[in-house]
């Protein structure tokens, strides 16, 4: 079966980002605190069927400077076991990296039996930043949609499954975000002068977004846009989203309990296993 180009799942079901309303809201922090920890128990009860069957998952977050990326990944890794993840931040590659093919250092970062990778910003820089800022060549980005849809394919044939998000905001949102940043000491080195150059370039960087939804969703590794102006929703969404696709096809259920366990808990602890 090959990855054939289907519309994006998004929010409103646009075919773009833009226009998009991106300020759903939750109302109370009672209530958000009351859905985050659901989905995170949900999402931990996931993350132990993946580990006890082996199965294995790639997570790409994507999105605008300042969308809340990392203060969703907190989310999610909040109730994980350690073990059973990692989170790679991807920044421009090292000099030794530029002189592989882009795609190098993910092969390197895939999950073993049993895990999950969290990529925060990922492969899809090439289509992103590299175009936009012309850091690859005309040629090389625009094969890159053939190249990536090819590797997620290769992932998806080795049944890891392909997971993508990207956390849309409004421009005046993201101007808000910036300023807080700005005027907050403890945040302030999130700001960069890569922040504010990509800023001044919104429309470009909207065209490739728009340009890589639709070349790269494809029916074994969609994409989903997550609507992001407010972060109550935002994380909840992703925590909602993400368990939900990583539990499809799987037996969600605590594995059985080796019979010489409970025998030797009995005779040498003097402690029996409750009918359940």
């Amino acid at each position: 079966m090959t990855n054939q180009i289907v519309p994006p799942r998004i929010h409103n079901d646009p075919l773009s980002v833009a226009g998009i309303d991106t300020h759903p809201a939750i109302d109370t922090k009672k209530v958000y605190k009351q859905a985050l920890k659901y989905w995170q128990n949900e999402l931990l009860h996931v993350q132990q069927a993946y580990f006890h069957q082996g199965q294995r998952a790639v997570i790409v977050f994507e999105g605008w400077d300042a969308a809340g990326k990392g203060g969703a990944i907190r989310r999610i890794t909040e109730r994980l076991d350690p073990r059973g993840y990692q989170v790679f931040p991807i920044s421009a590659p090292t000099e030794d990296e530029q002189g592989k093919h882009y795609l190098y250092r993910f092969f390197n970062k895939l999950p073993k039996a049993g895990t999950l990778t969290i990529f925060d910003r990922s492969y899809y820089g090439r289509v992103l930043v590299e175009r936009v800022e012309g850091f690859a060549s005309d040629s090389a980005w625009q094969r890159a949609y053939r190249e990536i849809n090819e590797f997620e394919q290769l992932l998806t044939d080795d049944n890891i499954k392909v997971i993508k998000l990207f956390l849309h905001i409004s421009s005046d949102e993201q101007l808000k975000r910036f300023s807080e940043r700005l005027n907050n000491p403890y945040k302030r080195w999130k700001l960069t002068q890569e922040d504010i150059r990509n800023r001044n370039k919104r429309n470009e960087y909207e065209v490739a977004i728009n340009e890589m939804l639709v070349k790269t969703h494809t029916t074994r590794a969609p994409w989903s846009v997550i609507l992001a102006d407010h972060k109550w929703y935002a994380r909840v969404e992703v925590m909602k989203y993400l368990t939900l696709t990583l539990r499809e096809g799987m037996v969600i259920e605590p594995p059985s309990i080796d019979p010489k366990v409970v025998e030797l808990a009995e005779q040498q602890l003097g402690i029996k296993q409750k009918r359940m």
